[in-house]
């Protein structure tokens, strides 16, 4: 097949229509001048055959990446699909495509919480990371209980911080935005096997594991080094045993707080504390280091506080590594202006000043110290670039209905699964709904991946606007194909996707959709032979 360059200009140019369809009595106008949205039909050489469409009604969507809407109180619930056809007086008929994917069967869709936890298998590279970091603590730990492993028998306070630093550097968005960068870098060579880049891109989707693992790893190094603590009180103080039990507390709590059950659940109980825990903790674990190196068990006193000792010992480097990367990100906290539009009630757009680089995902607040939220960034790199936010939550609801003049940004943005398409050299992106977002740069601005586009969505035009639509528009049919679910059904995109990177001769696909979308479409390409990578509940 044919490379097919992509159209780079503006964003807000029209191009030409990258499809054909023939309206047989609809006085020859396409779907865009009839309030329709569209579908760019990847297929050469059709058999053509008349067929009448009528829109279909469905509830408000609670997840704007969802395929099929559900109601917002009950998004944990399985639920049943409704839909009710309604008979136009004049309904168009439009030409049906007979080799399009086959439409899947309606059927009781999955919790979010069971297909993100239960379906995604036992032996995922997240959980492989995390079983790795945690029985490698365990077994040190082991060793150093057991007489074999002295030093960590002696230090095992600095085992406790190194893994707190693990667990802050592979959160960390200038540790991650540096990774990302020397991996596109280094690996996104022609020499470079593919196999190693699919590994590498696994790795770094599954941080989370380590991440994970290093958190639970500290608490079972701080218990114990407080059990070791306890059976040698008299050569400690109180308290160093008092700090040593409120940090543990502290560390707990947080990882009680993260479980998935609560963390998705209560996003927001989650997100606070694990933030003011974690920054306590870290307060705390200041006192903790510089009252355990300067105290003088003959003496019972802290004898030697002064910066010359405490720059001689592990745990104070660790330490100051831990609160630099935390503090890093927050001292680019800006209160920017903006402007938002609502092409719907189920959307908004976002408007900033200054170009972004492809792969790029940001975060915005409306209170920095209450909340954070992450999306991905849509720009041609020049002037300025935006955000899609599905109206989900009360934030971004509050967007549509409420939309403020200003936001607080993080100006140190951060690179995700996206930023790896650089490393390939032909990939498919798959979207539905509002997961478009984290996407449309590959098509604004130059890209090193030569890259082919699926977006399934519903009401295109009517719930994203015409500037959205008109950044898919101008290209040819087999770089981008957009299915409208209200105008053609349901499709099954886990085969569009798999025809899609067949016909494109794809290395890798990459997907964005909500869990059970994103599930199906990465084990749809990987049985037929195709690496593919969607987002995991803790990417």
């Amino acid at each position: 097949m044919e490379d097919v360059e992509a159209n780079h200009g503006s964003k807000f140019s029209h191009g030409r229509v990258p499809f054909e369809v023939k309206l047989l009595e609809s006085g020859g106008q396409l779907p865009w001048s009839k309030k329709h949205s569209f579908k760019v039909a990847p297929q050469d050489n059709y058999e053509i055959e008349e067929l009448s469409f009528t829109r279909s009604v469905s509830v408000s969507s609670s997840h704007f990446c969802d395929l099929e809407y559900e109601e917002d109180n009950n998004w944990l619930e399985s639920t049943k699909e409704e839909q009710k056809d309604v008979q136009s007086p004049d309904p168009v008929k439009v030409d049906r495509i007979r080799e399009q994917p086959t439409p899947l069967p309606a059927k009781p869709r999955k919790s979010r919480i069971s297909v993100m936890l239960l379906d995604q298998g036992l032996l995922t590279v997240y959980k492989r990371l995390f079983v790795i970091c945690l029985a490698l603590n365990i077994a040190a730990l082991i060793l150093s209980a057991t007489g074999n492993f002295p030093y960590a028998r002696r230090k095992a306070a600095l085992f406790s911080i190194g893994n707190i630093f693990g667990l802050t550097a592979c959160r960390s968005e200038v540790v991650l935005r540096a990774v990302f960068w020397a991996v596109v870098k280094i690996m996104g060579r022609p020499w470079v096997p593919l196999c190693l880049k699919t590994t590498t891109t696994s790795f770094l989707q599954c941080l989370g594991g380590v991440h994970s693992g290093c958190g639970v790893s500290s608490v079972a190094w701080l218990i114990y080094a407080l059990i070791r603590t306890l059976k040698d009180r008299q050569n400690t103080s109180q308290e160093i045993i008092a700090l040593s039990s409120t940090i543990l507390s502290l560390l707990c709590l947080s990882s009680l707080a993260a479980f998935p059950l609560v963390r998705h659940i209560h996003h927001n109980v989650f997100e606070r504390t694990h933030r003011f825990a974690g920054w306590a903790a870290l307060a705390l674990l200041w006192a903790f280091v510089v009252l355990n190196i300067s105290y003088n068990p003959n003496s019972k006193a802290y004898d030697d506080i002064k910066l010359s000792t405490l720059t001689k010992e592990q745990e104070f480097w660790f330490t100051l590594a831990i609160t630099i990367l935390i503090i890093l990100p927050w001292v680019t906290i800006r209160r920017v202006p903006v402007r938002i539009t609502a092409p719907s009630d189920h959307a908004s757009i976002i408007k900033f000043e200054g170009g972004v680089k492809a792969g790029i995902l940001g975060r915005i607040s409306p209170s920095p110290l209450s909340e954070w939220h992450a999306f991905g960034i849509i720009s041609n790199g020049k002037d300025d670039h935006l955000m899609l936010a599905g109206a989900v939550g009360d934030f971004t609801k509050s967007l549509v209905s409420n939309p403020p003049s200003h936001l607080w940004v993080r100006q140190l943005h951060f690179a995700g699964l996206p930023y790896l398409v650089n490393m390939y050299d032909r990939v498919v992106l798959v979207a539905t709904g509002s997961g478009i977002c984290v996407f449309l740069s590959f098509l604004l601005q130059p890209c090193s991946a030569n890259i082919c586009l699926v977006w399934v969505a519903k009401n295109i035009e009517q719930n994203f606007g015409k500037e959205i639509k008109a950044m898919v528009s101008g290209y040819s049919k087999d770089k981008v194909i957009v299915h409208d679910t209200a105008l053609l059904g349901r499709p099954n995109v886990s085969e569009m996707s798999v025809d899609a990177a067949n016909r494109w001769g794809a290395q890798v696909v990459i997907v964005t959709s909500n869990p059970e979308g994103s599930r199906d479409v990465v084990n749809a390409c990987k049985d037929a032979g195709i690496p593919a990578f969607g987002p995991i509940w803790d990417s």
